[in-house]
């Protein structure tokens, strides 16, 4: 019998066979390893290429062409991040002659470049190799806490796949990058995992700190008020003492401090009551207005009608998701964060590149993926579909490549 005509001693199959028995000897690991392996594999591969598409990036605002890895990934909001890390906040908000605030720091979170500053007073390591090296690890502290949080919804394998997903997800490069994102994944799984587990007490220091990490304090705490509303429904099937009821109660208003506390640290350096509201609307050139950035895109892409039905139609695909029957199987914790910050994201977004990047705290959702089949072919074809999509994300939004009207799109 010819090699073609035993499909056992085809390279197919033997590429198959070596692969599943890899993924047998994997499976028999601790669950810690498989992880840490998985996001480590992960990161070399956007490694990969952000080194390659480094190689074809001319010069930038931020250096000259074909810069080397570390230099590639301080462009963008790292560059804000490294000016805060250096010389603090400003005491009082720039603006034009029209009166507007201008693009400034006060826009990014304090915890990151803080962190990074107490670090380098303990080990001498500079911004450039310190600030990488704490966003790579806050990834794999982050993908370590939120497999243990999957596992409360989910068997081994599936939980496992699901990181998958998060690690290779087209904006997972975000993660290595001297950004907020994996400080701020990081606590965030943590506060799920914590009120998943109902230690509300605990989760209240991890709140404060997600909350000064990045914006996501308002969803956080609409989410535990939701929660509080849900449990107090449902208290004939899931009892609700009333200590438990302070405990709740205590983490929603320690929330609710948390998600004013940036603001309010904003106001009392600079003098002004909207001096962090003005600076978030420096990047959008119009005032704060919900909902109306995502009927203007809608506009602007669709035509009148597009941008009434375009907004809608995307609150419905998201209504049908958080819904279905495989959500509902991922925890009432977990689809109401993600419903409060889809709402969050619909109320306050103006939509551009950057929301690609700003859907990573839906990380839940990928939980879902993973349950919707236990196909290979359809877990090994998403996985690699958002490979795919990170060499997209990398070469069209993080390469600077300037647009004829000045600037371009910001990743």
């Amino acid at each position: 019998m010819t090699e073609q005509e035993n499909p056992r001693r085809s390279p197919r199959a033997l590429v198959r066979n070596e692969l599943c028995h890899w993924l047998r000897r994997l499976a028999g690991w601790p669950w810690w390893v498989q992880v840490s392996l998985v996001y480590a594999l992960a990161r070399l591969f956007s490694l990969g290429v952000f080194l390659a598409v480094a190689r074809q990036q001319g010069p930038s605002p931020w250096g000259s062409a074909q810069p080397d890895y570390l230099s590639f990934i301080g462009i963008w909001d790292s560059a804000w991040y490294e000016q805060i890390y250096r010389q603090g906040y400003p005491a009082e908000i720039p603006r034009g002659m029209d009166g507007r605030a201008l693009e400034n720091p006060w826009a990014f979170y304090a915890l990151f470049p803080a962190l990074i500053r107490g670090l380098n007073a303990l080990t001498g390591l500079q911004w450039q190799v310190l600030a990488p090296l704490v966003a790579t690890i806050a990834g794999f502290a982050a993908v370590l806490v939120i497999y243990r949080l999957f596992r409360l919804f989910a068997g081994p394998g599936t939980a496992l796949w699901a990181i998958v997903f998060i690690a290779v997800f087209p904006v997972s490069p975000i993660l290595q990058v001297p950004y907020a994102e994996s400080l701020n994944l990081l606590l965030l799984g943590a506060s799920l995992y914590l009120v998943a587990t109902r230690r509300f007490l605990l989760a209240i220091p991890v709140v404060l700190l997600m909350c000064l990490s990045r914006p996501t304090g308002v969803p956080f705490a609409a989410a535990l008020g939701l929660y509080l509303l849900w449990r107090l429904r449902h208290r004939a099937a899931d009892p609700l003492a009333p200590a438990e009821f302070v405990r709740i109660s205590l983490l929603g208003i320690a929330s609710c401090a948390g998600a004013l506390a940036w603001p309010v640290l904003a106001w009392t350096a600079t003098g002004e009551l909207r001096a962090y509201t003005d600076t978030e609307t420096a990047w959008r050139g119009t005032d704060l207005v919900p909902f109306k950035p995502w009927y203007d895109m809608g506009t602007e892409l669709f035509g009148p009608v597009g941008g009434i039905l375009a907004p809608l139609l995307l609150l419905a695909a998201a209504v049908l998701v958080l819904t279905g029957g495989t959500a509902r199987r991922i925890g009432i914790e977990l689809r109401l964060w993600c419903a409060a910050y889809l709402g969050y994201l619909f109320m306050f977004l103006h939509p551009q590149t950057s929301t690609f990047r700003l859907m990573l705290p839906l990380f839940p959702l990928a939980l879902v993926a993973a349950m919707a089949s236990r196909s290979r072919a359809y877990r090994f074809c998403l996985a690699a579909a958002f490979l795919a999509g990170q060499i997209v994300w990398v070469t069209w939004l993080w390469s600077w490549a300037e647009l004829p009207g000045g600037g371009d799109y910001p990743p």
